[in-house]
């Protein structure tokens, strides 16, 4: 009942950000404020309307709150683009998805009905609640401002959730208990290492270290620029940040902030950039790569294997899983099994023998190669408009930010491929990325159209003025 209460008095909260902070500030606490602090697994669900829970509240109390309280409205199509024909993607794939699986499907003594016009219109609501952040990120986040308020609430975040964290490594993860009554996941699963992996209130370790490490990152960036907080260099709460990571226990997330701590330090941005657009072509090319079998999967489990035997294992386990998932979806690539489990694999008495952990096996799955290129595609344009932008950014503050940015963005889309932690938050940083970009562009745009216009009549040209 309290996890209950807790959604439901979330669009008080909003309402309260967006009367007392500004726009931008007040969207970002929304949807990161409920990613902290919401229950997971609690919803609440009426007919014909996705379900109200962690996920969609936020994004649809951020969009309630642009356009009541701070009264300013939301543009959900800026021009005829990429960008709109991916979002268009989304939102038209799951119809085309339903029409071509209206087939039930036997396996042994279960039954995976077939989907019907019902569940394309759910789906594709529930695509279009997901994509709010990205829209109100792409409008309202993309001044150079704005890159730095984002980096600086990432690291406010941070700090407070390291308090609980930092509660829980001590003595287990137990605050989601106690405040709602019951454990997200299995607790088993907190365990790592003669110690405990703290979740706090977003469900599961890895997805509390992972954004802890944006936290990290977040702050060597703000560090970069030689900024400080109360008087305090950023170089310490990196470092802070930075060790609270490592009693997180998560082998991916420590690598990730140990690396781009590393480049934001001693990189140029554009050289950041570089490995930003890497990340997400490999991201973007994965299916492809895994369906020819160039993934070098065996290299990968030896270099796993001298770290751990354990998480060896688990990548292991993880491949065999997408081998399975792969095959199966190939069988409908084009626009997927559509929902209800119907990409998943079965043995022959009926058991669901797979385990779905990456996001792209589960996309590619369900909607196929189009739902996939939509979701994947949209994500991946807004590091590589950030790249084609980066030489116009307008200060060195700039380019510092809208690296560090891509940095993070493109690793989120690089931990989908064995995860599925993609959150209103994330949306909500990949807006406000292409928001900068195509921010920067119009601005070259439009330098270049005033120095191309003639002088007015009478005004000499002086040697040296364009």
């Amino acid at each position: 009942m309290f996890a209950n209460i807790a959604i439901c008095a979330w669009p008080l909260v909003a309402i309260a950000f967006y009367r007392i902070f500004p726009l931008g500030l007040a969207t970002m606490w929304t949807i990161l404020g409920a990613q902290m602090l919401l229950p997971v697994g609690a919803a609440i669900k009426f007919e014909m309307i996705p379900a109200f829970d962690k996920t969609t509240v936020p994004n649809l109390c951020a969009l309630i709150g642009c356009l009541l309280v701070a009264k300013r409205p939301v543009k959900f199509v800026h021009s005829i683009g990429l960008a709109e024909l991916f979002v268009l993607m989304s939102l038209i794939g799951p119809f085309v998805t339903s029409e071509l699986n209206g087939d039930d499907i036997f396996v042994g003594d279960r039954v995976l009905p077939g989907v019907g016009i019902y569940d394309a219109t759910s789906a594709m609501e529930a695509a279009f609640i997901s994509l709010i952040p990205f829209f109100l990120g792409r409008q309202y986040l993309k001044g150079s401002l704005d890159n730095l308020a984002i980096l600086n609430v990432l690291v406010t975040g941070g700090l407070i959730y390291s308090v609980p964290m930092l509660f829980e490594v001590r003595f287990s993860p137990q605050l989601h208990f106690w405040f709602y009554g019951y454990y997200p996941s299995d607790f088993i699963q907190s365990m790592r290492d003669g110690g405990f992996r703290p979740m706090v209130f977003m469900g599961h370790g890895l997805i509390t270290s992972f954004f802890i490490m944006t936290s990290t990152v977040a702050a060597a960036a703000l560090w970069q620029l030689r900024f400080r907080r109360a008087s305090v260099s950023y170089g310490p709460i990196t470092s802070y940040l930075g060790a609270v990571l490592i009693l997180c226990k998560s082998l991916g997330s420590t690598v990730y902030a140990f690396v781009l701590v590393l480049l934001i330090k001693f990189a140029k941005p554009r050289f950041q950039l570089r490995i930003a657009t890497a990340l997400v072509s490999i991201a973007l090319f994965y299916p492809m790569l895994r369906s020819f079998d160039l993934v070098p999967t065996n290299e990968i489990l030896n270099l796993a294997s001298a770290v751990s035997t354990q998480r060896a294992d688990s990548m292991e386990f993880r491949f065999v899983n997408e081998d399975a998932l792969l095959k199966k979806a190939s069988q409908r690539l084009l626009f997927g099994w559509g929902r209800y489990g119907r990409s998943r694999v079965y043995a022959g008495w009926g058991q669901d023998v797979s385990v779905t952990d990456g996001r792209w096996v589960i996309t590619l799955g369900t909607f196929g190669l189009l739902g996939f290129i939509a979701e994947f595609g949209l994500l991946s344009l807004c590091v590589f408009r950030a790249a084609m932008a980066f030489k116009f950014a307008e200060s060195k503050a700039d380019q510092v930010c809208l690296a560090a940015l891509a940095l993070i963005v493109s690793v989120n889309i690089f931990d989908l491929l064995p995860n599925s932690g993609w959150f209103p938050w994330s949306w909500l940083l990949a807006g406000a990325l292409l928001g900068r970009a195509e921010a920067i562009s119009a601005l070259r745009h439009r330098q270049r159209a005033r120095a191309k216009q003639p002088l007015p009549r009478g005004v000499p040209k002086i040697a040296g003025t364009v």
